[in-house]
């Protein structure tokens, strides 16, 4: 990996930063309101682990009980310890990450975890290893249910790599949960190359239409984008620096699932939800324009019916018809920016 990928991660992340509240601007930060299933599994993290916190979002999807889930950029250890309690004692989370002051943190408080869940067995593990080079990690092909990772993809150069290693490491119907930060435009060169923009997850932001792209040739069909927000740039340094290129912190799930369709088409299906995902007795969101209400017929695309009767979610679930019969495309399934500009803006609810 080139000087600006790895090495200052891990020395932006290891020594540059000693607290969350060093950073300079607010995309490493997650300002958006956790679930309370989240605060709550919050309320057990050791507050040393929560200080080295960096993310810029909430990497903790639902029906999480006994998955195997693995955290890219683990850093400290808070997703990690936040997903094992979601997992619960028969889950196992592994975090990996190459910045050994963070992993040092984040192992010196494994005891104190457990012993605050009340599980029988460690059910939390620590890899110090580089994310851009997860084949050289030891992991088996089709061995996790859910992969997640907060702000980290951003900076490391070879992001096809990452897409690609992830896909294999993945089971059928497995997922990506995923949070970082994106630009409206391609990231000129010369900001590429600043190690300061790099380190504040800037400078390796992926342009949207590029990461639709290489999301899809690793093989995830369909990304869906979960929530986004607008970046405010308040340092006039960085402000000045970055000019007219506008900056987001979105969060995505991509499921693997073989042969999705490029767009909502519309076949007449549709699901009914049961209710019965934890924290979710009302309604279920699977994305930014699927807020799915309990016991009511909702209708849906081929696509989201796959993602749905197709992976872990299946049981909470009813599913209704079949692809025999083809309607169309779904309205208002475009390809324009799909994030919202103003800061805070409710999500859209147009598409299938």
């Amino acid at each position: 990996m080139d000087a600006i990928g790895l090495d200052n991660s891990q020395d932006y992340y290891g020594k540059v930063l000693t607290r969350s509240g060093d950073l300079r601007t607010d995309a490493c930060t997650t300002p958006d309101a956790a679930p309370s299933l989240v605060i709550r599994a919050l309320a057990n993290v050791h507050e040393e682990v929560k200080a080295r916190y960096y993310g810029c979002g909430l990497v903790a999807p639902q029906a999480l009980s006994g998955t195997r889930i693995l955290d890219l950029g683990c850093g400290a250890g808070q997703d990690c310890y936040v997903l094992a309690q979601l997992a619960g004692p028969q889950g196992h989370v592994v975090g990996v990450d190459a910045t050994p002051e963070q992993l040092a943190i984040a192992r010196a408080h494994e005891n104190w975890h457990r012993d605050r869940f009340g599980y029988p067995k460690p059910t939390v593990t620590f890899v110090e290893g580089d994310v851009s080079r997860l084949d050289e990690l030891g992991f088996d092909n089709d061995s996790f249910d859910l992969i997640v990772s907060n702000c980290v993809i951003n900076l490391i150069p070879d992001k096809a790599a990452v897409f690609a290693a992830i896909y294999r490491l993945l089971r059928k119907g497995g997922e990506l949960y995923f949070s970082d930060i994106y630009s409206d435009r391609r990231v000129p060169a010369e900001l590429r190359s600043n190690p300061i923009l790099h380190g504040e997850c800037l400078a390796g932001a992926l342009y949207w239409g590029d990461f639709q792209n290489l999301a899809k040739s690793a093989g995830f069909g369909d990304p869906r984008l979960v929530s986004d927000r607008h970046l405010g740039i308040n340092d006039p340094e960085i402000a000045e620096l970055i000019g007219p290129v506008e900056f987001y912190s979105a969060t995505y799930r991509l499921f693997k699932l073989d042969g999705l369709e490029s767009a909502c088409e519309d076949y007449g299906q549709a699901v009914r939800y049961r209710g019965t995902i934890p924290d979710a007795a009302h309604n279920f969101v699977l994305d930014k324009h699927h807020d799915i209400d309990a016991g009511r017929l909702f209708p849906v695309c081929g696509n989201t019916y796959r993602m749905l009767q197709e992976s872990r979610l299946a049981p909470h679930f009813e599913f209704f018809g079949d692809t025999s019969r083809h309607y169309g495309i779904f309205k208002g399934c475009g390809t324009d920016l799909p994030f919202s500009h103003e800061e805070g803006a409710a999500a859209g609810s147009s598409c299938c």
